[in-house]
């Protein structure tokens, strides 16, 4: 499999990039770690006219922790994230989530930003931002703004991103106090996306969840009781089938898994 042809552009600064991406507008396409972006174009799934590699900006590749919570830079790789002691300290469910994600080797290669951006129901990040009520900043020539991870995801494999515009940076809210969480998931084999996946942060007998695999974008449910979790999964997915399991199956894990993110998480 060999990729369509493109031009390529490596800006060497942050102003570079954004004057690259708004001059290609809609020919534009970002490459930073590339695990997702290089087999659509391996499989021709995806043909952008110029890729725009932004892996020497390195200003971008942080990972800065406050107590308010966790801010990750646009070429900060999920091992980094993963590893990183003060952001599991701030919000744990990053490294939990961070575990699931692929194999070491991506892990070691793709970015955190880049897979929001990516916006795969699949993937866990996305779950995980719309779960804590992150968000997304994007800066293009005309400055910058911060999204919403409500507002940031708009469909499978689409975000708000416009043509021009560069997601930088992912903003990650600290717990609430007494709160803990769980991120679970069931794969046909380990590194592959989730059948279904359960993201938890519950406080008390109350609990937040977010769901991914089950629709076109992330899930999020607010839980009034532990006890009705499963019941209420069931009710609330709406999934598609595909070939590798049936809608049916999938709301059944839905259930299943939101229970055991709850029991986890306690």
């Amino acid at each position: 499999m060999k990729p369509p042809p493109f031009d390529y552009s490596r800006p060497t600064s942050l102003d570079e990039a954004l004057g690259l991406l708004a001059e290609l507008g809609a020919d534009g396409k970002v490459l930073a770690g590339g695990q997702s972006l290089v087999p659509l174009l391996s499989m021709r799934l995806a043909a952008p006219h110029h890729l725009v590699d932004i892996n020497r900006l390195a200003s971008l590749s942080y990972v800065r922790t406050s107590p308010d919570g966790v801010r990750v830079g646009a070429l900060a790789r999920h091992a980094d994230v993963e590893r990183d002691n003060s952001a599991a300290r701030v919000q744990p469910m990053l490294r939990q989530a961070l575990r699931l994600v692929a194999h070491p080797t991506i892990r070691n290669r793709g970015t955190v930003v880049g897979s929001l951006a990516h916006a795969d129901p699949a993937a866990e990040m996305p779950a995980v931002l719309a779960l804590l009520g992150g968000s997304v900043r994007v800066a293009s020539v005309r400055g910058t703004r911060d999204v919403p991870a409500a507002e940031f995801f708009q469909g499978p494999l689409e975000s708000v991103l416009q043509p021009g515009e560069l997601a930088i940076e992912a903003f990650f809210p600290a717990l609430p106090a007494g709160a803990r969480t769980a991120v679970v998931e069931v794969a046909r084999r380990h590194g592959d996306y989730a059948l279904c996946g359960v993201c938890a942060v519950r406080t008390g007998n109350t609990a937040r969840l977010s769901f991914l695999s089950v629709g076109p974008t992330p899930l999020v449910v607010d839980v009034p009781s532990v006890a009705d979790a499963g019941e209420l999964a069931r009710s609330v997915v709406d999934p598609e089938p595909d070939i590798h399991a049936s809608a049916e199956y999938r709301r059944h894990l839905a259930g299943v898994l939101a229970e055991r993110a709850l029991r986890e998480a306690a």
